[in-house]
């Protein structure tokens, strides 16, 4: 059995500028305090002896790659970001970084805002523009219906309001 996997689709790369500054701030952190606590702690453990019978040495050397591991994705991926600040022209229609409010087709109201992939946050409602939902919704106005397909199926919305924070 091979290991190779397909490459992952592309997903957008915009950000809000508060998105841009929790990425910035999360790589900082990592880099200058996270890191060299977890190096500190590796060495402490080697320098206990055996470090094929050691689950510390063994913790922390995983604990450290995950943190490389991210570290040079925040590293790159902060490179490709573009950081939307404005908002449109047309503050009426759904465009990134809008927050909009919808209805199902049962008469449930949903609030959303469309936000970068980097920054989605189902429990906020933040939904990534790459997500069904908000392509759908994108360039739509107040009282225009539009249908998505999601994970359980198609699904129709009508857009109750649409507001750009600032």
């Amino acid at each position: 059995m091979s290991r190779w996997r397909p490459p992952a689709p592309h997903s957008t790369a915009i950000i809000t500028a508060e998105g841009h500054a929790r990425l910035k701030a999360e790589l900082d952190e990592l880099w200058r305090q996270r890191r060299p606590e977890v190096v500190r702690a590796l060495a402490a453990a080697a320098a206990e002896g055996d470090r094929s019978e050691n689950a510390e040495y063994t913790y922390r050397k995983k604990q450290l790659g995950e943190i490389d591991r991210r570290v040079r994705y925040l590293g790159k991926r902060l490179e490709q970001l573009r950081v939307i600040e404005a908002p449109p022209g047309d503050r009426g229609a759904v465009y990134f970084g809008a927050w909009i409010t919808v209805e199902d087709a049962a008469g449930t109201q949903h609030v959303y805002r469309i936000v970068g992939p980097d920054e989605t946050d189902a429990g906020r409602g933040w939904i990534s523009i790459d997500s069904p939902l908000a392509r759908g919704a994108l360039g739509r106005h107040v009282d225009d219906e539009f249908e998505a397909r999601l994970p359980d199926g198609p699904a129709s919305f009508v857009v109750l309001a649409v507001r750009y924070a600032g």
